[in-house]
Formats: structure tokens, sequence, C-alpha cells
């Protein structure tokens, strides 16, 4: 019986089938922070700074064994009285392995799925860099990247209807 047993499992080598999204790699493509106006803005009194985020999104094709890096930009500015007290800018990038997604549903994949497993890593670099600058905490919000996505869709279709 324990013979049967061992070689059944022997046969159930094969990989599983369906889609397959897998993080290969995760690693920070460019970081930039910048403090132009440090020590000073540290004595400034005047409240809070006003703090900008900008998130932008990239993605390629690397050969054509599945492999795509996918790369997400935060650009964070903090600015006080007209001054600028930080700006911080990440490049956070992953490699991916997508294979079994369908044509139509891979730049979904791309651009929700990819950038949702990103965002975490992009949030504590851009948070170390911000606290190791001299600053308080900078805590990114949450991201809907499915509706960056249906918005992006919406202005491409009317953009194509001109």
């Amino acid at each position: 019986m324990s013979n049967e047993a061992g070689e059944n499992q022997g046969d159930n080598t094969q990989a599983p089938e369906g889609p397959v999204l897998s993080l290969e790699r995760v690693y920070l493509k460019d970081v930039s922070f910048e403090s132009p106006n440090s020590p000073d803005v540290f004595a400034m009194q005047g409240g809070n700074p006003e703090i900008s985020i900008q998130i932008n999104m990239g993605h390629r094709q690397l050969g054509n064994e599945g492999f795509y890096e996918v790369v997400l930009n935060i650009n964070a500015t903090a600015k006080l009285e007209e001054k600028t007290v930080f700006l911080a800018e990440v490049q956070q990038a992953g490699l991916f392995m997508i294979k079994g997604v369908p044509e139509e549903e891979l730049t979904k994949v791309l651009e929700i799925a990819c950038p949702n497993i990103l965002l975490p890593f992009v949030r504590e670099a851009v948070n170390d860099f911000v606290t190791k600058g001299g600053f308080p905490q900078l805590l990114i919000n949450p991201v809907n990247f499915e509706a960056l996505y249906i918005q992006k869709q919406a202005a491409q279709q009317a953009q194509a209807k001109h």
C-alpha cells in the first residue's frame, strides 16, 4: 500500500494550470530625497505643511518569457509658506512572472494587481526617507488602482472618439 501512495505522489509534479502571477523580485529603481531649506524649516512656525502626493505607474514586458517590470512612482512634496520643506521621489519596481492571463486581461493585472502588491513597499520607503530627513511620519493612504484603471480607460475611449 505504501508503494502505491509513493508512486502516485511522484506522478503529481506537473505545474498548476491556470493563470500565474508571482512576484519574482522587489527593488528600488530610483530614489531622491531633498530638504532644500533645512535646517531653517525646523524652526519655522506656521502650522502643518501642505503635502502633495502624486502617483504614477509604468510597465513593460521583458522578452517573451512572461516577465514584466512594473514601476510605481510616488512623488511627495511638503511646502510651508511657499518654501519646500521636503521632496521625496521613489520609484519602487517589481519583477513579475505573469502567465496564462488572457491578452484582454493582462493590462488589468499590470495596472491593478501588480501596483497593489508594490504599494506597501513604496509606502514604507517614502515614510523611511521622510523620517530620516527629520520630519514626522508620512503615511500614504491606500490607493484604489481599479478606479484609476477605469478612469484611464474612460479617458482613452473619450479621446478615441474625437
